[in-house]
Parts: structure tokens; C-alpha cells; sequence
């Protein structure tokens, strides 16, 4: 997904979705250096997401172990 900063608002950039709406996002989640009209860019990072769920599994079987 992108999105594109319209502007910012005290602690929220409004962002345009791909749809055309407008929507707050909280200023701590838009890259650092980001201006208004720049084009960010969402994607769900899936070996990331593997790594946290083995890493958390392997937590939960070390806590749990007999």
C-alpha cells in the first residue's frame, strides 16, 4: 500500500490512501525526514514476521519446558 502526506497536523500526518481518503497517522510512524508529498510506501515483511513468531515460540517453550 502508499500513501501519500498531505500535510501535518500537531502530532498526526494526514495522508492520502490510494482511495483517495484522508487519514491520520501519528506522527511517530512516518519515517524520519518525510516531507509533505512524499510517497511512502507499507508492505508486511513476512521473513520478519517468521523470525518474531519462532523467536517468541522459542520463549514460550523455554518458559514452559519441563
Amino acid at each position: 500500500m502508499k500513501y501519500t502526506i498531505d500535510r501535518f497536523e500537531g502530532d498526526f500526518a494526514v495522508v492520502e490512501l490510494e482511495n483517495q481518503k484522508l487519514v491520520n497517522i501519528p506522527r511517530a510512524a512516518i519515517p524520519i525526514g518525510a516531507e509533505e508529498g512524499d510517497i511512502i510506501s507499507v508492505r508486511v515483511d513476512a521473513e520478519g514476521t517468521k523470525e518474531r513468531k519462532q523467536h517468541i515460540q522459542k520463549l514460550m517453550d523455554d518458559v514452559w519446558a519441563d
